[in-house]
């Protein structure tokens, strides 16, 4: 919501109420995709009530099919990232633990 609220015609119920402007509080879309929030020309100005309720609705709204596919892509993306990570993590305490032994035996020589 806006810090200072303006005293106009709500864009929804029509009253003349302080008013604030609807900003979409929904992550970055990683794809181009649809989005009723996003695509809107203007976003409308609320009065608490009505804000309130266009939030709710936000919050509660089904995803589209193109949201689902990009969602369930970064998710496969994180998760092959984390096998990647724990793969080199691995690989980087082995090459150490033969660097130490190489040492050890070394030094008893």
């Amino acid at each position: 919501m806006n810090a200072t609220p303006i005293e106009a015609r709500c864009d929804h119920c029509k009253q003349t109420r302080p008013l604030f402007l609807y900003e979409p509080d929904h992550n970055m879309h990683a794809f181009p995709v649809p989005c009723e929030w996003c695509e809107r020309d203007k976003q409308p100005l609320l009065c608490v009530r009505c804000w309130g309720k266009e939030r709710l609705r936000e919050e509660n709204a089904p995803m589209s099919v193109e949201e689902e596919a990009a969602t369930g892509f970064l998710m496969l993306a994180a998760h092959n990232n984390s096998r990647i990570l724990a793969r080199q993590q691995a690989d980087k305490a082995t090459c150490d633990g033969i660097a130490a032994a190489t040492e050890r035996a070394e030094a008893e020589s």
